[in-house]
């Protein structure tokens, strides 16, 4: 293919690159707030993801005063210690040594969310798969994740921390769906290899092991 919308192959491999280095950061993040014009060109890369029917359901909060995060790394504190009840032996005591969040290092922070019962699109793409909305938010996450990448700017999302408490301190209202709570900054390094995997938490499938052909198939699943 050729023409003005073709990539160039260096274009085409620094897509694949940026793919490959993402990294779920949570630590080395600098006090540095990013630009304005850097946080709105990662954001507008999120707003341009795939939307089903272009309902364009999701919502951004960022998030810069300390005791608001203060007040979310309180959240987090309490939610992990549960998690880390809900293990034993030595998988509980790795999980007490991992680095899960960077909500008080990271100069900024950002709460998706999604409005799943808007009207915009017509609910064209969900009458027979309603939670297609919130897959246009994750869409909207990913693209934001890749471009952030691409910027030199760390991405971690913090998954342990209680909804309805972070939807208090955030003021957010019950029509939105909390998606995901993001540490964002720029970063001393980004590690080769993900974190969890270097530690020994879990190790990544191969392609092959998660691919079928016509029929579901778990032939290949470790």
């Amino acid at each position: 293919m050729s023409g003005p919308q073709s990539f160039s192959d260096h274009e085409r491999d620094a897509v694949y690159k940026t793919i490959a280095a993402r990294r779920d950061v949570r630590q080395g993040f600098s006090e540095r707030p990013l630009p304005e014009n850097v946080l709105n060109r990662i954001l507008e890369a999120a707003h341009q993801a795939p939307s089903v029917g272009l309902m364009q359901p999701t919502r951004f909060i960022v998030i810069r005063d300390l005791s608001t995060r203060m007040a979310i790394h309180n959240n987090f504190k309490e939610a992990s210690a549960i998690a880390a009840s809900s293990y034993a032996g030595d998988r509980r005591d790795l999980y007490k040594t991992l680095k899960l969040e960077g909500i008080l290092e990271a100069p900024q922070n950002l709460c998706v969310v999604c409005d799943h019962r808007s009207e915009r699109g017509h609910k064209l793409g969900r009458q027979t798969m309603q939670q297609t909305a919130v897959y246009s938010t994750v869409c909207a996450i990913q693209n934001l994740w890749l471009a952030a990448r691409a910027e030199g700017v760390g991405v971690g999302w913090v998954s342990i921390l209680d909804p309805d408490t972070l939807r208090l301190t955030l003021g957010i209202p019950d029509h939105l769906l909390t998606v995901a709570y993001l540490c964002i900054g720029y970063v001393d390094s980004f590690d080769d290899f993900p974190e969890l995997e270097r530690h020994g938490w879990e190790k990544r499938l191969p392609l092959e092991a998660v691919i079928s052909y016509d029929s579901y198939s778990e032939s290949s699943l470790p």
